[in-house]
């Protein structure tokens, strides 16, 4: 072949189409003729558009590789393509020698299960401490009737007449430089070497039937929404009883009506009346590890937090726990029966706030707002 390709797109011949797509693009937005001026840009331009539809077609690509250009007269050319050996050269004018069908022989009936996905729910405790769950799974299993053979008992698969187990037949095609012989899928046997003459009554001949399964999980303390569980060998059992692909638990953590995950931390708001907060006082909290006594030391002010060690989520993978933190909400008394006020007005005379000097403070954020500050690292 009169120019070479990979070199015109500057990249290697084991290149990926993705490669091939990036380099044609990068090329043809600087030699497009609307944009370049120069000398031999619109000739380059032209060598780069041949290049492409050559390489991003698979088929054209093979014919190139083997030392053919399908974009040239009669759709062949005089030299050979980037790794075009002499066993090569020879398969392709002469055939393939005696024995080199185990290079390119059938493809092997029994291939590998795909992978399954499933979601499975779980609760705020449940994520803290951890869960034993028995998940169903829809999923293929091994045929119990042909054991994977496809074959109805008694019976085996058959050499394919057509292509005589070798997967594949060749053909001679005509080109001005004689005869080519070229090679492709059985199309009796789909490339098996092998045909099912009496196919499971089971399965129909794949090998495997759809079931349910139960599938024994063990899920780990400290998992969130997001986190995927693997199971090597759990998935479905490829066709023709081949090895089986895997499973992956996907989590969905439910929202808890009192606490706000973040982490491994664990927030929720604890509202008391400003006499607590100001005296002081002891609340029973209802934790993830049950009722727990909280102390409020005497003078907590609003928004004020409790760091409660070791009662949030179990760290995954590791020992230990996060944190609960309380947020103080102190509240204010709306309404006042006569002895309320009188009460108060003679602690505020003693405190000497009955007429309190009035100043100007910074903003004061929100509870969350504090919080989503404080997450953010600001």
């Amino acid at each position: 072949m009169s120019s070479n390709y990979y070199e015109i797109l500057g990249v290697s011949p084991d290149a990926t189409q993705d490669q091939i797509k990036k380099a044609y693009r990068r090329l043809a937005r600087e030699l497009h003729p609307d944009v370049a001026s120069g000398d031999g840009s619109e000739e380059r331009f032209k060598d780069v558009s041949r290049a492409y539809e050559v390489l991003s077609n698979p088929e054209k690509r093979q014919m190139y590789d083997r030392g053919v250009d399908p974009t040239a007269p009669g759709g062949g050319s005089a030299g050979f393509g980037p790794g075009f050996g002499f066993q090569d050269i020879f398969e392709t004018f002469f055939g393939a020698p005696q024995g080199a069908s185990a290079q390119r022989g059938p493809v092997p009936r029994a291939r590998r299960g795909q992978d399954a996905l499933v979601h499975v729910e779980i609760d705020l405790s449940e994520a803290a401490f951890g869960v034993h769950r028995d998940v169903p799974v829809d999923t293929a299993v091994l045929c119990s009737t042909c054991q994977g053979s496809c074959c109805r008992p008694g019976t085996s698969p058959r050499t394919c007449d057509v292509c005589g187990g070798r997967g594949v037949v060749q053909r001679v095609a005509r080109s001005f430089l004689g005869q080519v012989m070229t090679s492709s899928p059985c199309a009796a046997c789909h490339g098996f070497g092998t045909v099912i003459p009496e196919p499971c009554p089971e399965c129909s001949g794949e090998g495997r039937v759809r079931s349910r399964r139960t599938l024994s999980v063990d899920i780990p303390a400290g998992v969130d929404t997001g986190t995927r569980i693997k199971l090597t060998g759990q998935g479905e059992v490829g066709p023709a009883g081949g090895p089986p692909g895997d499973v992956y638990l996907e989590v969905r953590e439910r929202r808890h009506e009192i606490f706000l995950r973040r982490g491994d931390d664990l927030h929720c708001t604890l509202e008391i009346p400003m006499t607590a907060a100001a005296l002081g006082t002891r609340v029973e909290l209802e934790t993830l590890d049950g009722p727990r006594q909280i102390d409020v030391r005497p003078g907590t002010q609003p928004d004020e937090v409790i760091v409660e060690r070791g009662l949030g989520i179990g760290h995954l993978h590791v020992g230990g726990r996060g944190d609960l933190h309380v947020h103080v909400d102190v509240q204010v008394p709306t309404s006042l029966d006569p002895e309320q006020e009188r009460l108060l007005r003679e602690l505020a005379v003693l405190r000497g706030e009955e007429r309190p000097p009035s100043r100007l403070a910074p903003a004061h954020p929100g509870v969350f707002a504090k919080l989503r500050d404080k997450l953010a690292g600001r």
